[in-house]
C-alpha cells in the first residue's frame, strides 16, 4: 500500500500577539505573525484498504481521539474514499506549549492523505476543511511565515527579514500546560489593543509589541512567570507564544550558543522542556506535498 514516511510537523511560534476586539458570537479577534520553527514532531503514514483510521504512538501516549484522527476522518467524510490509514507520530514538540503541535500534526495528515488518498485538492480547499479543527491548522496547510488577523482565519504570507530567520531562538517549556479557553475567558485579558500593520512590524521585528495572553497566562501558573524571569535573565528578552507556557528569548550571541537546553539555565528539573531552535523559511513539505 502507498506510504509517506519521515513527515515533518513542525512547531510555531506568535512573534506578538495582539487581542484587538471580540465578536458578538465569542471569538477574538487578533493580529499575530506566526512563524514555523524547527522543533518538529515526524508522522509516518501508511494507507489502508478497510477504510479503518488508526493511530500508533512512536513516544508519549497521545488523548485517544486527537486532532490527527480527527483530521484523517474528516477528510475521509468530505472526500468519500473507501481508504483508511495508518498514522505512527514520534512526538517531540510538547503540548499545551502555545506552539501549534497538535495542529501542525493534523496539517501534516491532512496534506499527506490528500496525496496518498489521490484526492490531489488544492491547499485552499484543504485549509476550508482545516478551520474545522482549529485556528491554527489553516496556517500549518499554507506553509509560509504569516501574519495572521481575524479570529486567525485572514493568513497573508509575509517575508521575515533575514535578521530574523538567521536569529536563533532558545525555547523553554514549563511543565504546565495551559488550557486555552481559561486564557481566553480570563479577566486580565486586554481585549482592546490598537491594530498595528505589517510596515511597524517589519521596522523592529525582535521586539515588536506584546502577547497579550501573557498576563493571563501568568496569573494561571507561577511556572510561566519563572520560565520568563530566567529567560529574561540569560538572554536579555523574553516573552510566551500563543496562549502558553513556551517562552522564546532571541540570542544576540548567537555564535556563543550551539544548543540550549533547560540545564543551561540551572534547571535540572527532567519535567521542563527546551531547545534551541531556528525560524524557517517555509514548512519542510512545502515543495513534497502540494
Amino acid at each position: 500500500m502507498p506510504s509517506l514516511h519521515n513527515l515533518a510537523a513542525p512547531a510555531k511560534l506568535n512573534l506578538f500577539l495582539h487581542i484587538t476586539g471580540r465578536r458578538d458570537d465569542g471569538y477574538h479577534l487578533l493580529q499575530s505573525v506566526f512563524v514555523l520553527i524547527d522543533w518538529a514532531d515526524t508522522l509516518h503514514i501508511d494507507t489502508r484498504d478497510d477504510g479503518r483510521v488508526h493511530r500508533h504512538d512512536l513516544g508519549p501516549a497521545l488523548p485517544a481521539d486527537d486532532l490527527c484522527l480527527r483530521a484523517a476522518r474528516l477528510l475521509q467524510q468530505e472526500s468519500g474514499t473507501p481508504q483508511g490509514a495508518d498514522i505512527h507520530i514520534d512526538k517531540q514538540v510538547p503540548w499545551g506549549a502555545g506552539m501549534g503541535g497538535g495542529s501542525s500534526d493534523a496539517a501534516t495528515v491532512l496534506l499527506a492523505l490528500n496525496q496518498l488518498w489521490g484526492l490531489h485538492w488544492h491547499r485552499d480547499r484543504l485549509a476550508e476543511l482545516a478551520i474545522q479543527l482549529g485556528a491554527d491548522v489553516p496556517f500549518f496547510i499554507h506553509g509560509h511565515n504569516a501574519w495572521v488577523e481575524g479570529i486567525g482565519e485572514q493568513i497573508m504570507p509575509i517575508a521575515l527579514p533575514i535578521e530574523v530567520i538567521d536569529t536563533p531562538l532558545a525555547v523553554l517549556k514549563p511543565p504546565v500546560a495551559v488550557p486555552t479557553q481559561a486564557i481566553f475567558a480570563s479577566p486580565h485579558l486586554s481585549r482592546d489593543t490598537e491594530a498595528a500593520t505589517i510596515s511597524l512590524f517589519l521596522a523592529a521585528p525582535k521586539c515588536f509589541g506584546r502577547n497579550d495572553l501573557q498576563a493571563p497566562a501568568e496569573h494561571y501558573s507561577s511556572q510561566i512567570s519563572q520560565a520568563l524571569e530566567i529567560m529574561q535573565r540569560r538572554f536579555g528578552n523574553s516573552r510566551m507564544t500563543g496562549s502558553g507556557s513556551a517562552v522564546f528569548s532571541w540570542l544576540e550571541a548567537p555564535a556563543a550558543h550551539q544548543s540550549f537546553t533547560p540545564a543551561d539555565v540551572s534547571l535540572d528539573d527532567p519535567t521542563w522542556a527546551g531547545r534551541l531552535c531556528r525560524v524557517l523559511g517555509r514548512h519542510p513539505l512545502f515543495d513534497v506535498l502540494s
